[in-house]
């Protein structure tokens, strides 16, 4: 096809909706939850060995155990929402525990669920779990608030076809465990003093968790978390100095829903990092004896009580400096295991070069490397957040595949693979105030351009929905299954993640089977067409399928974006194409080539000893991208460009035909 040069248009404006940078990252280990979680085991281990020598009174040992109760709370619900650690099996860890004394009747993973459809549907009847407390009529708040965790129960139930059957037969045995350590206790006349140990401590914390942690932060708002997440819940300012230790800084809730991986402990400085942006957006303030505040309320309130602190802007990655592809030798920092036959390998980039390799979220690496004697190249997406300074790729093994063989079985931490710039334009360009709804369909290894897409956009794009399609054979082949759990807890209210098995028998039965459009606009409920973008990625019978049907249901073109690892195969019948002379700058350099008829644009290139980027050779990756500057061409085919790229001149010179005598293109365009 022809291509013709055009100016790029002015961005669109924006609207006011964007949620700033609350400037507070996971910790490797956040030491104030070891802290209170270390002191409340103790204070629980004493209160109870005073409980059985009667050392002090049944009054004192109820209390003790019931504040230490209360604090594993705080370690639980951290827990939770993976702010304890960077490290995914530690938050289970801490969760585990905790949740043993905070309530065994449901397993951590029932409650980490329970607790992010709370943020999810926050104030919104029967789909919020926490609703039987915050919409609770003043005279039976007494007998809700002690009562909290049945309604969790009941929800768990109405949801189990939802749920991992590994987590259901977790929760059934402590259920089981719970009903026969009471049962035993009461038939051996110890039941008092199970009663006393634990159960109405327990009791006692379920109340004041209920009322300090739900009621106050929620009661009386009729916004939902969709409707306006800055009126879904509140901060209650006034008496912080004991406030804000006896609430353990819950009495900032509305931080802990707009910032849900932000720790405990950080929750004040994340609102005052922000303060003058929360208040533009007429966030939900009452002081500590209930006085609803406006903006204007709240300043007056604080110009008697403190500063306002400064507004800082939400962070925009950079483009590479590169002004094309060029290779360099990178060390790897490791190679870690996500499944038994795909791995995360993650980069090393000099300082010198750290500018080249700034990428934009969908974009993708070559990696060459010499195996068994013989030079391979071959193409992998980028995965990790293009805002993180993390240069990470997935690769699955391909039986006979030698480059992801040597890289599952042979790589290893310190070897060196020499890498090309990032490339490809698979992503779409984000906006910090757009309020967008994104769905993604990937299936196997397609899942890496799309989790760093999904990560780029949930931290940049602050008012914006995904939704990710995500199928796979069972759960154990399903590539950044941790991580990706732990994206849903962190944006619970603005990202839903549909696991789609084909080939595990006790999947639910609405989620079982292989993805088709049919079974995306069934689990969608919305009109195809209301969706902004598009990303699809994974085989190419599956996703150029989808595309066609999408195409099909008068979704726009330009809202399809369509990533492919591999091209077609490309048509043998080429001789109608004439030769030509080519002109191709690479590197502010030009050379001028015969170009013999069928031959491509690149095949002349290399033909000639130019350097010229590519990977794939397929039109699927866009690492051989280059602008018409002269003359025209016709690409055989592209999975690569979108049309906007193509209308101002950009081609995929592996599948470009010269169609007039001369013709000129540009790599460092």
């Amino acid at each position: 096809m022809s291509t013709t040069t055009r100016a790029p248009q002015p961005p669109a404006a924006a609207s006011q909706h964007s949620l700033p940078d609350p400037g507070e990252q996971v910790p490797t280990l956040s030491w104030p939850i070891v802290g209170i979680g270390t002191s409340a085991l103790a204070l629980f281990g004493l209160s109870t060995w005073a409980a059985l020598t009667d050392t002090l009174p049944a009054i004192a040992t109820i209390a003790a155990s019931s504040a230490a109760i209360f604090v594993l709370f705080t370690v639980l619900h951290d827990a939770s929402h993976y702010s304890i650690s960077s490290h995914r099996w530690v938050n289970v860890a801490f969760g585990r525990v905790a949740m043993f004394f905070v309530s065994p009747l449901i397993s951590f993973r029932s409650f980490a669920f329970i607790h992010i459809e709370h943020h999810r549907n926050t104030n919104d009847g029967k789909s919020d779990p926490d609703h039987f407390v915050s919409a609770s009529p003043w005279w039976q708040l007494p007998i809700r608030f002690p009562a909290m965790d049945l309604p969790y129960i009941s929800f768990l139930v109405r949801n189990l076809r939802r749920r991992p059957r590994a987590e259901i037969l977790e929760t059934a045995s402590l259920m089981t465990l719970s009903v026969t350590v009471i049962a035993s206790a009461a038939f051996t006349g110890h039941l008092w003093t199970l009663a006393l140990i634990y159960l109405i401590p327990e009791r006692v914390a379920m109340f004041v968790l209920a009322w300090w942690f739900d009621w106050l932060p929620h009661h009386d708002l009729e916004d939902t978390q969709r409707e306006n997440r800055y009126r879904a819940t509140r901060n209650r300012v006034g008496s912080e100095w004991i406030l804000t230790p006896l609430l353990l800084s819950q009495n900032y809730h509305l931080v802990h829903h707009l910032h849900p991986s932000v720790p405990f402990y950080r929750y004040v400085a994340a609102w005052q990092r922000n303060e003058a942006a929360y208040l533009e957006r007429d966030s939900a303030i009452s002081t500590v004896f209930g006085q609803q505040l406006d903006a204007t309320q709240y300043q007056e309130w604080k110009r008697l009580n403190g500063t306002l602190a400064a507004l800082l802007p939400v962070r925009m990655p950079p483009a590479s400096a590169a002004r094309h592809a060029s290779t360099h030798p990178i060390p790897v920092t490791s190679v870690e295991p996500l499944t038994p036959d795909s791995v995360k390998v993650t980069f090393d980039v000099p300082d010198h070069l750290s500018d080249q390799f700034h990428f934009q979220a969908g974009q993708h690496l070559t990696v060459r490397h010499r195996i068994g004697g013989q030079q391979v190249r071959r193409n992998y997406s980028i995965c990790t957040s293009a805002t993180s300074g993390e240069l990470s790729i997935g690769v699955r093994h391909i039986p006979g595949g030698k480059f992801s063989s040597f890289a599952v079985d042979t790589l290893r931490a310190g070897d060196v693979l020499e890498l090309m710039t990032p490339t490809g334009s698979f992503g779409a360009p984000l906006d910090p105030l757009a309020r967008h709804h994104y769905v993604a369909v990937a299936a196997g290894s397609g899942i890496t351009p799309i989790l760093s897409i999904l990560r780029t956009t949930m931290e940049i794009e602050t008012e914006s929905r995904f939704t990710l399609f995500y199928g796979n054979r069972t759960a154990e082949s399903t590539m950044f299954a941790a991580e990706l759990d732990e994206l849903e807890s962190r944006y619970a209210d603005r990202l839903r993640i549909l696991h789609i098995r084909s080939a595990q028998a006790h999947h639910p039965a609405p989620l079982r089977g292989r993805i088709d459009l049919a079974m995306v606009h069934r689990l969608l409920a919305i009109d195809l067409t209301s969706i902004d973008r598009w990303y699809l990625c994974g085989p190419s019978e599956l996703a150029t399928t989808i595309r066609d049907d999408l195409a099909t249901e008068k979704v726009p073109t330009e809202r399809i974006h369509l990533e492919l690892f591999r091209g077609t195969n490309r048509p043998t019948q080429v001789d109608d194409f004439p030769a030509s002379e080519v002109t191709i700058t690479l590197s502010g350099a030009n050379h001028t080539v015969q170009l013999a008829p069928g031959e491509t644009v690149l095949e002349s290139a290399l033909k000639n000893n130019i350097d010229a980027p590519y990977a794939c050779l397929g039109g699927a990756c866009g690492t051989c991208r280059a602008r018409v500057t002269t003359g025209a061409v016709s690409m055989e085919q592209n999975f690569a460009l979108q049309t906007a790229e193509t209308e101002a001149g950009f081609i995929l010179t592996c599948q470009s035909h010269p169609t007039t005598p001369t013709v000129a293109v540009d790599y460092d365009s």
